[in-house]
């Protein structure tokens, strides 16, 4: 089965673009490789949404990926590690707060800055956290009439 040189091409062509598909949302999730970062971890009462490669956020731009979500045996919390961009340095007396994009949008962990000199360094917890709101829960609680006033 003999194949004519524009069909090598087109399949050349087609396998190139593939390619690139692939690499690209390999780097948008985050999984094109290790990024340069530091690791931070957080402790939540709820991670709902939370996901390994969830982008972390600092005044709506990504600095960083959640690397790892686990469950705390001894007290029943979210424990998330995430990896930030080398060159941010954030507050040591930062929250970490897990926020919603809306209605029909994911979850992703923000970065509240706070106002120390002082900086985390790797490996270290920001212990102000915020786990997730369940916006169902909220909605539940407003039509059953236990909203307060």
């Amino acid at each position: 089965m003999s194949h004519s040189p524009g069909e090598i091409v087109l399949g050349a062509a087609v396998l190139a673009i593939a390619a690139g598909f692939v690499f690209y949302a390999g780097q948008v999730t985050g999984f094109g490789g290790e990024r340069d970062g530091y690791p931070l971890t957080a402790s939540f009462r709820s991670a709902e949404g939370v996901n390994v490669g969830t982008d972390v956020r600092l005044a709506g731009v990504k600095i960083g990926t959640v690397t790892d979500v686990d469950l705390n045996p001894e007290t029943y919390r979210a424990e998330t590690t995430f990896t930030l961009d080398q060159g941010v340095r954030v507050p040591d007396d930062s929250a970490a707060v897990v926020a919603s994009e809306g209605l029909l949008g994911g979850n992703y962990v923000e970065i509240s800055p706070g106002g120390s000199m002082f900086y985390f360094e790797p490996g270290d917890e920001i212990i102000d956290t915020q786990g997730a709101v369940s916006l169902i829960s909220l909605l539940v609680r407003f039509v059953s009439g236990e909203a307060e006033e």
